[in-house]
């Protein structure tokens, strides 16, 4: 087991822990041979001693290491100590794309497509390796301090996809495509599909499917219909909308085919994005609901088998439980009511054996394939069914006969492995009325998570406990919270204004008035670092002497120092691309003026100089050329020879009108140079390009048949480099 202060390979020493996950735990080390720091993600000790996994582990870990790319957290190196199997990777500061959505409720627009954008290059980078991630979701994105996106965690889904474990012990089946719920052949498309969620949780805060277990949402994934995310924020453009709805179509072919394709229409959604310009394969699928496989329901069935929040790491399992509202739930209930509806009329009307003979005329008129279709999606949603029922009987019987004491504590007759599974129920103890210590030790001893809030009470003396928000004696699930009401006396205090001081001075004139004081920090770009911004409860409000008062104090601006990119000669998408990726802002629509140097469309203008030293978040004014200004312009040049010319040999000297290579304005074959160019009256062309094509001698080494080696002269033709020749405006 590698532990804090090991030297793993003789060379990482593990300096600390830095997170955890269902399958790893990080550790930040020290490479002591390239003297650098660097993060070891170390296996846990159940995968690790699995020796088929850890081969694949290693193998896929190898090929992730082949990949080196900006938007990548890259891979170094692979093996194993002291019975761990471990990998050394970068190391990025930063957070995850997860914590910062909930840091945040939701992104901007222009933020969500940056994002993707930068995760999308990671995994074209990828693709074009052939490794696919398989496991795309929030957790595994980290927004680095200075603002980079990188994916991590490539390879490592695939090995545990294979026959060591399931699936679901990977990542979380809000992200997973349709394809990956069936069991059915993942590939670039299913990581586009992740992709398409993860930014569809950007631009709204929530994910597009939620249900109580992990079949309900995998189910979702492939019979429910995707909700627009406009649905929930109406103000996201469609050409975004269209975007996350084209990642997201259930069939893999109708999706992007190539990340390439994607980071196209996200670029240029940064620049119209209004536009409806995604074009989407739309054809007619009979419905979204489709009928099941036998392999298929074999495959669900066993996925509502593995305990819930088995499907991913333990930040998965906390995403979302309640998150999504009514528009989602009702089309939850909608899906779930319809099989169940079925089933009552097959029960109430008639024997399940008899349920063939009913409906035996309809079924004569499909074919043999369609019949055995049926036959399963109506065997499935008839177990569904009477599982529930069944489970909802028990759970029923069960608190029943607790409340009226047919079970007793919990230890009578009743066979405890019919309740293998749910979460144990305990007995909430009766604190009214003692101290407030007291009550804190015996809810904790019956493993409840506590809270306390403070109450101005006239009869009930300070520090004693006034209620409990549980009802005391009843039953309720083991390390439920639970929140204890105590009295702070019979005169309350009145909170005093603390906005704009600092949090010293705030939190000492809080706490002089027996206020507890917690913070919150937050970024701010018009209140200056370490001021208050805020409070909760407000100014004036009369609370209990120990309510806790919720800071909100300003992190100053959220910046980082970069470098200027130089944006000029590069069109209006690939300056945005630059600025984005950058962390920088840009002025749009963007202005135009006339310009001799660089062709219509490019950018002639940026108020930054290339290179200079910027804040992320600086607003960038950048302008395109509209082309050369009308007018005349006369071009009186004379060309000279290149350095490695033969004199006197022949040459082919083309004059072309700016960029423009298919555009000659003036060519000449000469065997002598210089030679001049004399062009008048050209109209609008403020400059030209001039390619020289020429024999050039070099001396080669030359084996004949015999084995003899010859030094000789070999002529051959080059092309120069375009130069760049301006013209003068005479009118």
């Amino acid at each position: 087991m590698i532990k804090i202060g090991m030297m793993v390979a003789d060379r990482y020493e593990v300096l600390e822990k830095v997170g955890a996950g269902g399958m790893s735990d990080v550790f930040r080390a020290k490479d002591h041979k390239l003297n650098r720091f660097v993060a070891v993600k170390v296996l846990k000790q159940e995968f690790s001693e699995n020796t088929e996994f850890r081969s694949k582990f290693r193998m896929e870990a190898q090929a992730a290491a082949g990949l080196m790319h900006a938007n990548i957290v890259n891979v170094y190196d692979v093996g194993e100590e002291s019975g761990s199997s471990y990998i050394v990777m970068e190391l990025v500061e930063g957070i995850t794309l997860k914590k910062y959505i909930e840091k945040k409720a939701r992104l901007s627009v222009k933020e969500a497509v940056s994002i993707a954008i930068q995760v999308a290059r990671g995994i074209e980078a990828a693709h074009n390796n052939h490794i696919i991630h398989r496991d795309i979701k929030p957790q595994n994105i980290i927004i680095s301090k200075e603002g980079k996106v990188k994916v991590t965690d490539f390879g490592i889904a695939k090995a545990a996809t294979s026959n060591t474990i399931t699936s679901n012990v990977m990542g979380s089946v809000h992200y997973t495509s349709p394809e990956q719920v069936r069991g059915g052949f993942s590939d670039e498309k299913s990581d586009i599909y992740s992709l398409g969620i993860t930014l569809f949780e950007m631009l709204t805060g929530r994910v597009p499917y939620n249900g109580e277990t992990t079949v309900a949402v995998a189910i979702q994934h492939i019979q429910e219909p995707m909700p627009s995310p406009r649905d929930y924020v109406p103000e996201i453009p469609v050409s975004v909308e269209q975007i996350v709805l084209k990642c997201t179509e259930k069939s893999p072919d109708m999706r992007y085919q190539y990340a390439g394709e994607l980071i196209e229409d996200l670029k240029r959604s940064l620049i119209s994005p209004d536009e409806d310009f995604v074009r989407r394969n739309i054809k007619d699928t009979g419905g979204v609901t489709r009928n099941f496989t036998e392999e298929e329901i074999s495959r669900i069935r066993g996925l509502g088998r593995e305990s819930d929040g088995a499907y991913g790491d333990e930040e998965a399992v906390r995403e979302n439980p309640r998150q999504d509202t009514e528009p989602i739930k009702k089309k939850t209930k909608q899906h779930t009511d319809a099989p169940k509806e079925s089933s009552k009329n097959v029960t109430k009307n008639a024997p399940q054996k008899d349920v063939k003979k009913t409906a035996q005329p309809d079924r004569k008129k499909k074919s043999k394939k369609k019949r055995k279709a049926d036959a399963g999606l109506e065997i499935f949603t008839t177990v569904l069914v009477v599982t529930a029922a069944v489970v909802v009987g028990i759970v029923f019987i069960y608190i029943v006969g607790s409340a009226v004491g047919i079970f007793g504590s919990g230890t009578g007759t009743v066979d405890e492995d019919l309740f293998a599974g749910f979460t144990e129920q305990v007995q909430v103890p009766e604190v009214k009325g003692v101290t407030e210590a007291k009550a804190l030790e015996l809810l904790s001893a019956a493993g409840f998570k506590t809270s306390v809030e403070y109450q101005v009470s006239t009869t009930v003396n300070q520090g004693t406990v006034i209620d409990i928000s549980l009802s005391e004696g009843s039953l309720a699930e083991k390390g439920a919270p639970v929140t204890v009401f105590v009295s702070s006396g019979s005169e309350g205090v009145m909170v005093p204004s603390v906005i704009g001081m600092s949090q010293a001075e705030a939190t000492v004139l809080l706490e002089n008035e027996g206020i507890t004081v917690k913070v919150n920090r937050l970024n701010s770009n018009s209140v200056p670092r370490g001021t208050v911004i805020n409070q909760y409860p407000k100014e004036d409000s009369r609370v209990a002497r120990g309510t806790e008062v919720t800071l909100d104090v300003s992190l100053g601006a959220e910046t980082a120092d970069i470098s200027m990119p130089d944006l000029k000669g590069k069109s209006e998408e690939e300056a945005i691309a630059i600025l984005v990726e950058a962390g920088l802002d840009y002025d749009s629509p963007a202005a135009t003026e006339y310009s001799d140097i660089y062709a219509a469309g490019q950018v002639c203008y940026q108020n930054y100089s290339p290179g200079i030293t910027i804040s992320t978040g600086t607003v960038i004014k950048y302008k395109l050329s509209k082309g050369p200004e009308p007018g005349i312009y006369n071009c009186i040049y004379n060309v000279q020879a290149p350095a490695d010319y033969i004199p006197g040999s022949q040459a082919n000297i083309v004059l072309y009108s700016m960029e423009d290579l298919s555009m000659p304005l003036w060519q000449l074959t000469a065997n002598s140079f210089p030679q001049p160019i004399a062009l008048t009256g050209l109209n609008s062309i403020a400059y030209g390009t001039l390619v020289i094509t020429y024999p050039v001698s070099e001396i080669q080494t030359v084996q004949d048949e015999a084995g003899n080696i010859t030094q000789q002269t070999v002529t051959s033709m080059k092309t120069s480099d375009p130069v760049k020749v301006p013209f003068e405006k005479v009118q």
